[in-house]
């Protein structure tokens, strides 16, 4: 066996690489004096190319991490409130550069056009090259084999035409695409040929990864298109729908309006958190749990269900998620009348402080004389450090509320629309000097017989996110065929097999055997080229000596010897392919 090294390029690819250099030409180089016309192609050319579909890659990659730091109005509203009452210069600018809605941004969305547009450019035409390199067929036989990294020659007893019928019938069997000249005959002076070439898998893998990434950056449109992802906070007790009149937040895609939302309601039965109680990690949650109860559509069966952290209801298309949690204190609230003007739980949010120390503000506008509003935080384990109040653990153990009160103008008929979450003062004038701090089953009495607030309990609320993205699964489904395109492309090899038989002077003819493999990079195909050039010597000389043998009823004799089949020129192809791995 000879085995001859050369350069790592593949001979048989000339075509298409002059084929790609033309195509990359043109990219590279600025049109010169071509006008609008040249300058639009040259800028089409750019954006499709492979180095601008990566940049843009990259880009979008690195825009998405603000998305993932910074709290989105998407998902964390009141973590976006919290972010401007902790940084108050900074927020409006990063508000302004659109980080508090990271995936609706317009800069997020160019960056995202300009690569889908970049990708389709780049992976369309790339689509019909490699459909049209997975269907060819393998390239016609190098004169000289032994030039080739893998080469073998013997000798054998068999006429050059019976050689090569010989080794066809091994390839094949081995699963290789075949190539021969017609009806036996060779172009050339070097003898009959064959040409053999498997893991045309390789190609099938690269065309399944480029319609997988196109099919990921469709999906991902026709979630943002036909998708939306709403907000809600649902006091324990509790119900509501999905309609946009009954949504804290609602963002829909471009395509969807109130009537595409699902018409499920959904009824907080019961919230309960528990807590680590000792140890180093004593106040992280250690479990959150919601009882709810549901109807897919007005007047169906009532369902029950239980909401846990990443484990999600899915009802009518969309999916529901519990998000976040916090306490609601109830109030009552008398005016100077003596009548009962507000009675019911109030969620107050958490802030930086920790164990759901919580603010929140009560709005009183039908009390009279004057309407009424009160400001205040929740402390679930009050404790006194240093005279100021603090929460000790996220649990519940000792509620407390530290109220202000304030009686005049509210502002909700004029003016800029208010937060539930805020009061705004302008109008009005401070009743208590001091914060009051009120247990549950005690009251405030306002001064000037304004009224009385009383603190009568608590009960827990819950933040739930109701997403639906129709390009969700069909984006699943194109990463897997992504990945199984990679898979293949690494894993399966295109490899080269050439096999040229030429006659001597006894009838016989030599045999050689060249191999070489496009992409070997992890080694292999050496030991498999060594494999099959020793089963095509055996089965060769088999043949030979099959041939040479007389039949058992025939008598030895010039008259009883048979010629050398000929092939059938009929039944010849001029490029037949034997469809191979």
């Amino acid at each position: 066996m000879t085995d001859v090294r050369v350069p790592e390029a593949d001979p048989f690819d000339a075509a298409a690489q002059e084929q790609e250099g033309q195509l990359a030409g043109p990219a590279a180089a600025a049109p010169g004096g071509l006008g609008l016309a040249g300058w639009l192609r040259w800028a089409w050319r750019q954006l499709t190319s492979m180095r601008v579909a990566l940049v843009l890659l990259f880009l979008l990659a690195v825009g998405s991490v603000p998305g993932s730091i910074l709290p989105q109005q998407g998902t964390d509203p009141a973590g976006v409130q919290q972010y401007y009452a902790s940084h108050p210069a900074l927020a409006p600018w990063l508000s302004r550069l659109g980080l508090f809605n990271v995936f609706g941004a317009p800069w997020f969305a160019a960056i995202y056009l300009l690569l889908f547009a970049s990708l389709v450019g780049c992976v369309v035409p790339r689509t019909f090259r490699l459909a049209g390199s997975a269907r060819a067929l393998p390239p016609r036989a190098p004169r000289h084999l032994t030039r080739l990294p893998h080469s073998a020659e013997y000798a054998v007893a068999l006429g050059p035409q019976d050689a090569i019928r010989v080794a066809g019938q091994v390839l094949a069997g081995h699963g290789f695409r075949l190539r021969e000249p017609a009806g036996g005959g060779s172009p050339d002076a070097e003898g009959p040929w064959i040409s053999a070439e498997k893991g045309y898998l390789r190609e099938a893998g690269n065309l399944l990864f480029h319609l997988a990434l196109l099919g990921v950056l469709v999906s991902v449109a026709l979630g943002g298109l036909f998708g939306y992802k709403a907000d809600r906070l649902l006091v324990q007790g509790d119900t509501f729908a999905d309609t946009a009149s009954q949504l804290d937040e609602i963002y829909p895609g471009r395509l969807v309006s109130d009537a595409d939302l699902g018409p499920f309601t959904i009824t907080l039965n019961k919230f309960d958190a528990s807590y680590v109680e000792s140890g180093p990690q004593r106040g992280q949650p250690s479990s959150f749990d919601a009882q709810i109860s549901y109807t897919a559509a007005p007047g169906g069966p009532v369902r029950f269900d239980q909401l846990e952290v990443n484990r999600p209801l899915s009802v009518d298309g969309a999916k529901v998620y519990l998000i976040g949690h916090g306490y609601a204190p109830e109030f009552r609230v008398t005016d100077g009348r003596g009548q009962v003007v507000y009675n019911g739980p109030t969620p107050f949010i958490s802030g930086s402080s920790g164990n759901f120390l919580s603010e929140g503000v009560v709005k009183v506008p039908d009390a009279q004389p004057e309407q009424l509003g009160f400001t205040g935080i929740f402390v679930p384990t009050a404790v006194d450090v240093d005279g100021t109040l603090q929460s000790a653990f996220p649990a519940a153990d000792n509620p407390v509320v530290s109220m202000i009160a304030y009686a005049g103008n509210l502002g909700e008929n004029s003016g800029p629309a208010q937060s539930v979450y805020q009061l705004d003062t302008a109008g009005m004038h401070q009743l208590t000097a001091n914060p009051q701090v009120l247990e549950v089953g005690q009251s405030l009495k306002l001064p000037d017989g304004e009224g009385t607030l009383t603190f009568t309990g608590y009960v827990p609320w819950v933040s739930l996110t109701i997403t639906h993205d129709p390009g969700q699964i069909p984006a699943l489904i194109c990463g897997i065929a992504a990945l199984g395109g990679l898979l293949l492309s690494f894993m399966v090899r295109r490899r080269r097999v050439f096999v040229r038989a030429r006659g001597d002077a006894g009838g016989g003819s030599t045999v050689r055997v060249g191999g070489l493999a496009r992409t070997d990079a992890s080694g292999g195909f050496e030991a498999e080229f060594a494999s099959l050039a020793d089963e095509l010597r055996s089965v060769h000389r088999a043949a030979a000596a099959g041939q040479a043998d007389p039949e058992p009823d025939a008598q030895p004799g010039p008259e009883h010897s048979q010629p050398d089949a000929q092939p059938d020129p009929q039944s010849e192809a001029e490029y037949r392919p034997h469809e191979g791995k």
